[in-house]
């Protein structure tokens, strides 16, 4: 039974953090579903949420759990998610994407854990060709 509630291996699809250029040469940072699949990825839905433990409190903080529709995904291309305020970046950045290639439904947590969205960890992402943190 446990068997049949697995869902497929999500492979060549990937969530990043990418540092740009904004208006009047201001540095932001977006969020991007990477589909570095040759198929489409169709349906796609992604949820986003901030959470962290205050470690002197026990203090718990969440932020709001925001849903979005993406619609379909071409292969081998990148859809922007959202954009991601430094502010939270010190929160585990959890993005929960779901997605349907023909009758199969996939779905897998990407998270970037608190303080890791730092030039330190910047790799080239895919598709992008731009510097960013890479979850696959």
């Amino acid at each position: 039974m446990k068997e049949e509630l697995k869902s497929p291996k999500v492979e060549n699809v990937s969530v990043a953090v990418v540092q740009e250029l904004g208006e009047d040469n201001v540095i932001v940072y977006n969020v991007y579903l990477i589909n570095e699949k040759n198929e489409l990825l169709e349906n796609v839905l992604v949820t986003s949420k901030g959470y962290a433990t205050v470690a002197k409190t026990e203090e718990k903080l969440i932020t709001n759990t925001l849903r979005r529709s993406m619609g379909n995904i071409e292969p081998n291309s990148v859809e922007q998610i959202e954009p991601i305020m430094e502010d939270v970046m010190g929160l585990n950045n959890e993005y929960w994407v779901s997605f349907w290639i023909g009758s199969t439904m996939y779905d897998k947590k990407y998270i970037f854990l608190s303080e890791t969205i730092k030039e330190e960890n910047f790799v080239n992402v895919p598709i992008i060709n731009k510097k960013g943190v890479l979850v696959r």
